[in-house]
């Protein structure tokens, strides 16, 4: 969450640094232009930000807009990546791993640096890993102002259909606040067990509490891919029926049995939506699974003893429709954005000392609680985010994909190995850590 509140101080604005919004970039959209309910929200998303600047910037009662206690703990929290700013330019470019690559360079933009949309432009033209690229193009959103909307503006004619596209949506959020997206016709391929497989981006920052003073906080961002390396890809998977209260979030950790197979890990999470304008939907929902808690703070490692709690989690966001693209008769949700938070366990003694090559390996953190009595006494770590997805064109035939990708889950969230829309095991929502073998 931090990295959404760099390049926006009193002082990167103070001087007239910024410029005129109109002498921003080609085509801008003028305040004057947005429609009222645009105005209205980056109105808000203005006074939230200032929950990190001094309070007497924020108008009216501050419980409304500085009470987030992310933002708290990031004013506080000292960076357990101790990599330099040499280092991480280095690695944010030449890393031989696409995910430590892009762990580079959102830590970089995290600090707040002045060169920091250069650094991510660079990675965006030449890294050859799509996924970097498009998280890369986030990250340039997130910094925000003129010279990012001047910089996304550089990709609308990308080779690559979803650069271009991602780049549009995010210019378009920046100047407007709503998404805009190409005219690509979609598929819907009948029979599956969802109406659509949402691949998400999802970027966090994990507090952890260093000892029981409550005075001391340590910080770990991370990266779309060093997310889904340890806590597993996420896909959104609603169907029309039933998308407005329950969502299975279908997530998979590649990396972790020793046979090859992925680890599975299913949350069904249920709310509420406000669906008062036809075009999209304004939903909170929660999740609350039973899982083996792993003391070691290794998912399917035993070696400290496990625990069965039930681990509870919150979402929340926007999902946005698409009225080119019908579900039985329904538009479909083209994209969805929002924030989530939840519990975790992070192992310090594991971790202490090993460069991130170690650390960001799969399953190497664990959610958990603080409802448990063993467990929650072990829950060291707030893990606060955003996330985002769009349908995409996965097969390279020109048309975009709805509910194509492969997710493992009944529609109550239950593991389905072969996708039938049954389940392995009535009930069973995650891997049978005593029945796979893990790699060491």
């Amino acid at each position: 969450m931090a990295i959404d509140l760099c390049n926006k101080s009193p002082a990167a604005l103070a001087d007239g640094k910024a410029g005129a919004w109109a002498d921003a970039a080609a085509d801008p959209v003028l305040l004057e232009d947005l429609g009222t309910e645009q105005r209205d929200a980056l109105n808000f998303a203005y006074r939230t930000t200032l929950s990190n600047v001094d309070p007497r910037f924020v108008a009216g009662d501050p419980a409304a807009w500085a009470s987030d206690f992310g933002y708290a703990l990031d004013r506080v929290a000292i960076r357990l990546d101790n990599r330099s700013n040499d280092e991480l330019r280095e690695q944010a470019l030449n890393h031989p791993d696409p995910a430590m690559r892009e762990q580079a360079l959102f830590e970089y933009a995290d600090r707040d640096h002045g060169d920091a949309i250069e650094l991510l432009a660079e990675a965006i033209r030449n890294d050859r890993d799509r996924q970097v690229r498009w998280d890369a193009l986030w990250a340039v959103e997130k910094l925000g102002g003129p010279e990012a909307v001047a910089t996304l503006q550089t990709f609308l004619k990308d080779s690559d259909p979803e650069i271009a596209e991602w780049s549009k949506l995010f210019i378009s959020e920046l100047q407007t606040g709503d998404p805009a997206f190409d005219g690509r016709a979609g598929r819907f391929t009948p029979g599956r067990t969802f109406d659509e497989t949402i691949f998400l981006l999802i970027h966090c920052d994990l507090y952890v509490r260093l000892d029981d003073s409550n005075q001391h906080w340590g910080k770990i961002s991370l990266a779309p891919q060093g997310l889904a390396r340890i806590y597993g890809q996420a896909h959104a998977c609603p169907n029309v029926a039933t998308r407005e209260k329950q969502l299975v979030i279908a997530k998979t950790i590649e990396g972790l049995h020793a046979d090859g197979s992925p680890h599975v890990d299913n949350y069904l999470f249920r709310g509420f939506t406000d669906r008062t304008r036809r075009d999209r939907g304004n939903f909170f929902f929660e999740s609350l699974v039973p899982r083996p808690f792993f003391k070691s703070g290794r998912a399917d490692d035993p070696s400290a003893g496990v625990r069965e709690a039930n681990i509870g989690f919150a979402r929340y966001g926007t999902w946005h429709l698409e009225p080119q693209f019908k579900v039985h008769d329904e538009w479909a949700i083209r994209y969805v954005r929002g924030r989530f938070q939840g519990w975790g366990h992070v192992n310090l003694a594991r971790i202490a000392g090993k460069p991130l090559e170690e650390i960001l390996t799969p399953g190497n953190g664990v959610l958990s609680t603080l409802h448990d009595p063993e467990v929650g006494p072990m829950t060291n770590a707030f893990i606060l985010g955003t996330f985002k997805g769009k349908l995409n064109d996965w097969d390279g035939d020109g048309v975009i994909d709805l509910n194509s990708r492969d997710v493992y889950s009944t529609v109550d969230g239950e593991i389905d190995s072969d996708q039938d829309g049954v389940p392995d095991e009535p009930g069973l929502t995650c891997c049978d850590w005593t029945t796979q073998q893990q790699l060491p």
